[in-house]
């Protein structure tokens, strides 16, 4: 048996982590996700969607090593033979594949570091992410929407001295990973470091690059 293992026990947390993989191979069908032990009883599910946003979501589980990389596409499959986790492994295994460390590009964000610089609305970021795709149709190609709409700030978070920018291609995470709740009139924590801008939200968190572009939508 290989020494590379995860397990996610119980029905929830296995639907939930073919929820992510499923929206994260939406924005690229080719995803890797990374897999990290968080503590004895959980585990970071990481994945860098198609708009080059990293999102990461906790759940019940254990892995083995403490990290490892692997198809996002391998897990699903994994997940919709054996969605409740018992045909293989009663203790909720789920097939990682072969091992794509190299797949993964750069390090993840740091656990600390990190100061909250305030709450904004989600359904601020959501219209947002509507009215960039209407945008996105007039000014991209087969492509998809240029780079320079995706880096383009859409919302400034201040507090005090700092303010820091989120950029529409992290709208658009938001809204393809579902982190939000539908319908609900609930706010996001947006926090930062020196490198990065952290956006927490009910179900999973958003990291972008402490970088902005042009304010072309606000």
């Amino acid at each position: 048996m290989s020494d590379r293992r995860l397990t996610v026990p119980g029905a929830r947390p296995r639907a939930n982590l073919a929820a992510f993989v499923t929206r994260l191979l939406r924005t690229d069908d080719s995803a890797v996700v990374r897999v990290r032990r968080r503590d004895d009883d959980h585990v970071e599910v990481w994945g860098r969607t198609g708009f080059g946003v990293l999102v990461v979501r906790v759940l019940t589980g254990t892995v083995a090593p403490e990290s490892l990389v692997c198809s996002a596409t391998t897990v699903l499959d994994s997940l919709r033979e054996d969605p409740a986790g018992d045909r293989q492994h009663a203790g909720g295994y789920v097939d990682v594949g072969f091992a794509l460390d190299s797949a993964w590009r750069g390090a993840l964000p740091p656990a600390t570091g990190f100061v909250t610089v305030d709450e904004v609305p989600a359904r601020a970021l959501r219209d947002v992410a509507a009215r960039g795709v209407e945008v996105g149709r007039e000014a991209g190609g087969p492509a998809g929407p240029p780079a320079s709409l995706l880096d383009s700030e859409v919302v400034s978070v201040s507090s005090g001295e700092t303010t820091v920018p989120i950029a529409l291609r992290t709208a658009f995470a938001l809204e393809a990973m579902g982190f939000a709740a539908d319908g609900a009139d609930e706010p996001v924590r947006v926090s930062a470091s020196a490198t990065w801008v952290r956006v927490d939200a009910r179900y999973g968190s958003l990291y972008q690059r402490r970088e902005s572009g042009p304010g072309l939508l606000v």
